[in-house]
């Protein structure tokens, strides 16, 4: 029998194509969101008022859709205090959710 033959022997059997992936992707940490001091919060509204639209900033957002930090870099697009959300890029972020926000 050739090697490679063989080898063929060992090879992982996998009966379901793709069930190694599934399993990874059902594989997801839950992050509890952070509930920010008043300092903090303090820290963060003198953040928005140094800021205006077209500046690059980096924000750190919980998503309640993901369970978990995102870290989004990109120009940011639209402040509407009204709605409490930023714009960066495309993406759209409340108010309540950053939790970290600086001009880059």
């Amino acid at each position: 029998m050739s090697r490679e033959m063989r080898a063929k022997q060992f090879m992982p059997f996998a009966a379901l194509k793709g069930y190694e992936e599934a399993l990874r992707a059902k594989e997801h940490i839950v992050v509890q969101r952070t509930e920010l001091s008043e300092e903090r919060l303090n820290e963060l509204d003198e953040v928005f008022s140094q800021l205006s639209c077209g500046d690059m900033v980096e924000c750190i957002y919980y998503s309640s859709i993901e369970e978990n930090y995102i870290q989004k870099t990109g120009i940011l697009s639209k402040i509407d205090e009204d709605s409490r959300i930023i714009k960066i890029v495309n993406t759209i972020v409340k108010f309540d959710d950053i939790y970290d926000l600086k001009k880059v």
